[in-house]
């Protein structure tokens, strides 16, 4: 495992596998994920891909991006968990 990707497995829901998509993407920090568009990071994954991907992928990634955009303290624990990006939640 890289360090690269070891940093970003400090994000609430990803381990190797996703951590190896947000690297493809051209993510190598968490501050990297700071202001991005989950909807967007999702759609070029699936472009990298060549198909479909499941959608827990689109909302570990909003997740993602709320852990990196949030300061420690300001951080809601329900929101560090993935289903709560759902949609219809």
């Amino acid at each position: 495992m890289t360090e690269t990707s070891r940093r970003l497995q400090q994000l609430p829901g990803v381990g190797p596998s996703l951590a190896q998509d947000l690297i493809d993407l051209g993510y190598t920090t968490v501050e990297g994920l700071r202001g991005e568009d989950p909807e967007v990071m999702y759609q070029r994954l699936m472009a990298l891909r060549g198909g479909p991907i499941d959608r827990c992928v689109l909302y570990v990634f909003r997740g993602a991006v709320y852990f990196a955009g949030t300061p420690p303290a300001a951080r809601e624990p329900d929101k560090l968990k993935w289903w709560h990006w759902k949609e219809g939640r």
